[in-house]
């Protein structure tokens, strides 16, 4: 194992991107992999710095990675640590690009790591749609694919045959189902990437094939993004050696998986969409409440259809249900007891009703206008659907805005939601 040598420009707290989330986004790393490559590093992490800072919604943070240089370049990373804010240079002592990725990545504190290759060949307007499906947590890794369709690639012919035939290679020896494992422009959420990495074996150009096949066989989402990408003439990579290297790691995962010593550590997914704090425990009550508020509604506007026009009875029968579910809501979904507040919660509790009045009874102007006659099955089903409408807007309005715990005025009332302060905002 290597170890660090020495880190430079590590902050504290990355500051906030200006773009977006008020810094309460999620802090993505992106690392830089270099050896000797003086010439480009200085200009390719200012540019790199200067679109991420002007375009990008979120918190990040550059780690230039050198693993060995023997050139100018970790003065050249220490310089630019020192200048630029959001940028830190971090030096090991041993060469391999998977090396240098494992250190950052394994001890990074971000919610999303990537990284890029320093000449920067892929088109950085792809960054934020690598990165959005694991913000979101939609996806578990992403990758850029120079075969994909939508991409667009400018390269020799000699590397683009090499590079499709080892992607077939993939896909027909080892079953991989991605199509691009060689584009250096790669980005994982960091919770699943530290738990494939102590079964990754590879400490060079094959770490991130190897990543990926885990990943595939632990059942990951792996999302592609179709890039542009144009060859740098004078990247320092030996193709041969490395097509060469990577034929060694296929052999060696092949022998793993024969032998079933090749698969990826079970990984709990969090959930796709994070739900606001307290709102886990307060869906399940406002539903429940929901239900039989819709299905009381409904009662009473059959028998009172018996006396009446549907007009008339959908406005007494949603008054008093209404006055009956704003009641229920604040005890049971936002842990509002007591009396205080009670009057001003049924008033603001009115504006809710409003809404569903205005939809409901839109709803069955418009049906008879368009259907005079319908029968009383259709204006049921119309009811529904318009109070589906109601109850989402009538639910955020009361998080928001009715129940909210900086409008109480105090004395015996807030039973605060689980995760949720009474002093701050639900977030």
């Amino acid at each position: 194992m290597s170890h660090l040598i020495t880190e430079r420009g590590t902050p504290a707290a990355p500051p906030p991107s200006p773009h977006g989330h008020g810094g309460r986004g999620r802090l993505v790393e992106v690392v830089v992999p270099v050896h000797n490559e003086e010439r480009v590093l200085a200009a390719s992490v200012e540019r790199l710095h200067a679109y991420l800072a002007g375009t990008f919604p979120y918190p990040f943070r550059i780690t230039v990675a050198d693993n060995a240089s023997t050139d100018a370049t970790w003065w050249i990373a220490e310089d630019l640590a020192a200048r630029l804010p959001r940028v830190r240079a971090v030096r090991l002592e041993e060469k391999g690009r998977g090396r240098a990725l494992r250190h950052v990545w394994g001890t990074s504190d971000a919610d999303v790591v990537a990284y890029m290759d320093v000449d920067l060949s892929t088109d950085l307007d792809a960054f934020l749609p690598l990165i959005a499906p694991l913000v979101s947590g939609h996806s578990d890794l992403a990758i850029g694919s120079r075969l994909t369709r939508g991409s667009a690639v400018v390269r020799g012919p000699r590397r683009e045959v090499i590079s499709r035939c080892y992607n077939l290679l993939l896909r027909t020896a080892l079953a991989a189902r991605f199509t691009d494992a060689q584009c250096g422009f790669k980005a994982a959420r960091t919770e699943i990437v530290q738990a494939l990495l102590p079964e990754v074996e590879d400490e060079a150009w094959f770490f991130d094939t190897e990543l990926l096949l885990l990943a595939e066989r632990g059942g990951l989402r792996i999302h592609e993004v179709p890039v542009d990408w144009v060859d740098d003439p004078d990247s320092r990579v030996d193709v041969l050696r490395t097509a060469l290297d990577d034929l060694r790691g296929m052999a060696r995962v092949a022998r793993r998986i024969l032998t079933g010593g090749f698969g990826a550590p079970a990984v709990r997914r969090r959930p796709a969409v994070e739900l606001p704090a307290g709102m886990r425990r307060q869906l399940p009550a406002f539903a429940v409440i929901g239900v039989i508020s819709t299905i009381a509604q409904l009662v009473l506007f059959v028998l009172l259809r018996l006396v009446t026009g549907p007009l008339s009875a959908n406005a007494v029968s949603l008054v008093i249900t209404t006055v009956a579910n704003t009641a229920a809501n604040r005890r049971f979904t936002f842990g509002v007891t007591g009396t205080r507040d009670a009057f001003r919660h049924q008033l603001e509790g009115g504006a809710a009703f409003l809404l569903g009045l205005a939809l409901s009874t839109g709803g069955l102007a418009l049906l008879h206008a368009a259907a005079p006659g319908a029968s009383r099955a259709v204006e049921i089903a119309a009811l529904v659907t318009a109070n589906a409408v109601a109850t989402l807007v009538r639910f955020l309005l009361m998080r928001a805005w009715i129940f909210h715990p900086r409008r109480s005025t105090g004395g015996g009332g807030r039973v605060p939601a689980a995760g949720e302060s009474t002093e701050g905002t639900p977030s």
